[in-house]
């Protein structure tokens, strides 16, 4: 089962779109009638915080009679989310639900068809993504993705050591920091090194000081086959992850290089999932 949300997270959301109170539903004299809200796919989508849009119905007074898990792939015309309860609770907690639940689906979605068609060529491949999402979004944009079928590459710079040239040319360059491995290895043995390429040659370079994962980025994957192979045949025990413009028209293709690993962003940016709302008595 995926992670959920805190009441604290529920309760700011509901807050953001109803500081103080529903003018409209007061005005109308309707807040205190009877109703049910229902929110129903419009196409096929990988679902992901219908516990969380759930959540912000019932702290807004309605009481929840369907939910469908986050993860779950549904058809077009499936009732995801139902509840019952006054309009004023009904109306107070629609869009935020629904703004949960089409932006967190929509990553969930792309995720999951980056993930299979990864996987359809290279079945042992691994998607993850990176800390890209946008700022005040990282809960929810980790919940979709694992939704989707990926793992977080790295949740922030507390958990994970990779270094990029912008952090070498501070060591007086790539090979000077390349020198460092086996006492950086020394100082964190629970942790691995991951060291990003940005070309053939500094992703050679990086496999033969031993480090534990080659990060190579923005290779065309035609360049990038010839690199997974020379690596594989001169350091075998080497994680290789490809990064850097990977997205749904490409995966496919990086996935046939050979590469462990995909890391990517472009699964956050995109179209959210459709989802019908219907309110009634």
């Amino acid at each position: 089962m995926l992670y959920r949300l805190s009441d604290r997270d529920i309760e700011r959301f509901i807050e953001e779109d109803v500081p103080y109170g529903d003018i409209t539903t007061s005005l109308l004299g309707i807040g205190s009638l009877m109703g049910e809200i229902t929110f129903t796919s419009r196409h096929s989508t990988v679902l992901c915080c219908t516990e969380e849009a759930a959540r912000v119905l019932e702290q807004c007074g309605a009481t929840v009679t369907c939910c469908l898990e986050s993860g779950s792939m549904v058809e077009a015309g499936v009732t995801i989310l139902t509840a019952t309860g006054p309009a004023g609770s009904l109306h107070a907690g629609w869009k935020v639900a629904m703004n949960l639940l089409e932006y967190a689906s929509g990553i969930a979605t792309r995720t999951r068809t980056i993930v299979n068609r990864a996987k359809k060529v290279n079945p042992g491949i691994t998607v993850v993504t990176t800390r890209k999402s946008f700022p005040g979004t990282k809960k929810i944009a980790l919940k979709a993705i694992m939704a989707g079928g990926a793992l977080p590459h790295r949740i922030g710079l507390s958990d994970s050591i990779l270094v990029f040239r912008q952090h070498s040319v501070f060591m007086g360059g790539l090979e000077s920091f390349l020198e460092t491995i086996a006492e950086l290895k020394a100082k964190t043995p629970e942790h691995k090194i991951i060291v990003e390429a940005e070309s053939a040659e500094e992703a050679l370079k990086i496999a033969a000081a031993e480090v534990d994962v080659v990060q190579v980025d923005k290779l065309p994957p035609d360049d990038l086959s010839i690199v997974v192979k020379q690596i594989r045949q001169a350091k075998p025990g080497i994680t290789i992850s490809a990064a850097g413009g990977i997205n749904a028209d490409n995966a496919a293709a990086y996935a046939e290089t050979g590469v462990d690993i995909l890391v990517l962003s472009s699964v956050y940016f995109g179209k959210p999932a459709d989802i019908g709302v219907i309110i009634h008595p």
